[in-house]
């Protein structure tokens, strides 16, 4: 008999058993997908599938805890992810992220909806407020997903496109739920209902301008506020700035949906100031421990996110997705990003195409999707089974040749070595680590450190050999094959 999760308390042993189960196979799956150039995310959703009422008969239905757990996740991957943005590297294409995350969004979203009136809208008797619902649902590129193939595949992009598409789908997804939000209060009121056209237009952009001035007001204000606390309290250990800072992040997703802006934004915003702002005494493990917990809020949401699927009530509206994720994928998107970023000149046609491409769908669309469900709405479970279709589509479809469609257009390059330095970390003003492998040539001059004669600035802080850590000084003879973590910057001698 089909097993319903959810009908055993919370802490029970075999709950607990379940999740360990799950996950445990999910990061074998990940293991295995990475060799293929397969994304994790759709493994991840696809595991769910197989474990739900379809597959293996684990029955879960609960929309609204899947919502609540969703949400949680999507405000720690956009917590993380505006920690890990570097203002130095992103400040060059501001303006293009921001256009796409908001126009390039609503150009996308009005397209998308025409088409799916033409589509489904006549034919099914669905209204056009209806359809660009369904596209204001899909009309973000999700940031999980993007982040996820950027950072695990190691894909290095030309003109700077990498911080702008991180960029565009950190700060994309708060519009496309603002639109998504605004959109079902339009359906749902009977008082808005009776309305003309134009008065519905202007009361949704009211709504929307106070979500962004709200969102964006309140992110400045917690990140500055937070770069202060962060400034003045030095706590024992990263674990506890960590959870420090996650609080932070919840307060101002909290405060800002409080006073009706757009939480997501706030959260994305305020992460941003505290990552470049700051002070993070050990950086590093802050951001070591902030990215397996992201990876954790993924790997449950796509999972839970799974377990909600039906194969079998998805299979009338297959042909109609494909569709319509077709056309988002070949006409809307190319259409929004062309015209977004029309004005800039300094980005090639090359660039602006991959950047087409990067219109994945992920969690976040089948998150957004789940709120005309939870709320009643007539055709919420028709429009989560298409954006679902629509999902793995885009991810087994877009996620799988980001790599190959970025070298095709000759706009990857291979990624610089990353120094390995074992753990160390310094300030940024002491100078920068690098690592050194001792080769046959470095020893012409003599078998010692001292040997090395390496230029002012330049010292070696450490010697790993055979495993073991050594320290170094003049006359410490070295071998091929050492390991010299060297530390470059200014040095006083004459």
């Amino acid at each position: 008999m089909p097993l319903s999760i959810f009908v055993v308390d919370l802490l029970s042993g075999n709950l607990l058993l379940l999740c360990s189960v799950l996950i445990f196979v999910a990061i074998l799956v990940t293991k295995l997908g990475s060799r293929f150039g397969v994304p994790s995310l759709l493994l991840f959703l696809l595991l769910g599938m197989a474990a739900g009422s379809d597959g293996l008969g684990l029955h879960f239905e609960e929309y609204e805890v899947a919502e609540a757990i969703g949400h949680f996740a999507m405000t720690v991957i956009l917590l993380s992810a505006g920690l890990e943005t570097s203002m130095a590297e992103t400040r060059p294409v501001l303006k293009q992220g921001i256009i796409l995350s908001t126009v390039g969004v609503l150009l996308t979203v009005l397209l998308t909806g025409v088409f799916i009136f033409f589509v489904l809208g006549k034919s099914a008797e669905i209204s056009i407020l209806a359809c660009i619902l369904l596209a204001a649902v899909m009309g973000s590129t999700d940031s999980a997903s993007v982040f996820s193939i950027l950072r695990t595949k190691r894909l290095k992009l030309r003109e700077n496109m990498a911080p702008m598409l991180e960029l565009e789908s950190g700060s994309n997804d708060p519009m496309a739920y603002a639109l998504t939000i605004i959109i079902v209060k339009l359906l749902t009121s009977e008082t808005l209902q009776a309305y003309s056209g134009w008065q519905l237009a202007l009361a949704a952009l009211t709504v929307l301008v106070i979500q962004i001035a709200v969102g964006v007001a309140v992110g400045f204000a917690v990140g500055y506020a937070a770069r202060w606390v962060l400034d003045h309290v030095h706590l024992p250990g990263f674990a506890l700035t960590a959870i420090l800072i996650l609080s932070i992040g919840f307060f101002a997703n909290g405060i800002a949906s409080l006073l009706h802006g757009n939480g997501l934004l706030a959260l994305y915003i305020a992460a941003i100031i505290m990552g470049n702002k700051a002070h993070l005494h050990q950086r590093k493990d802050i951001l070591t421990f902030m990215d397996g917990l992201t990876w954790l809020m993924q790997l449950v949401m796509f999972l839970v996110l799974g377990l909600l699927a039906r194969p079998s009530q998805m299979l009338p509206v297959l042909l109609p997705a494909i569709f319509i994720g077709l056309f988002m994928m070949f006409i809307a998107r190319p259409v929004s990003v062309f015209a977004c970023l029309l004005p800039f000149r300094d980005l090639s046609a090359r660039a602006k195409l991959l950047t087409s491409w990067v219109g994945l769908k992920g969690a976040g669309p089948i998150l957004f999707a789940l709120y005309p469900v939870v709320v009643g709405l007539e055709s919420g479970t028709q429009m989560f089974n298409i954006v679902f279709i629509i999902t793995l589509f885009s991810l087994s479809l877009q996620g799988t040749t980001l790599g190959p469609v970025a070298k095709l257009l000759r706009l990857s390059y291979d990624e610089t070595p990353k120094a390995e330095t074992f753990g160390m970390e310094i300030p940024e003003a002491m100078g920068m680590l690098r690592d050194h492998i001792v080769t046959e040539d470095d020893l012409i001059g003599g078998p010692t450190l001292r040997d090395l004669h390496l230029p002012h600035g330049i010292r070696v802080m450490m010697v790993r050999r055979d495993g073991k850590f050594l320290v170094p000084h003049g006359s410490m003879p070295l071998k091929v094959g050492d390991n010299l973590v060297i530390i470059m910057g200014d040095s006083d001698d004459d």
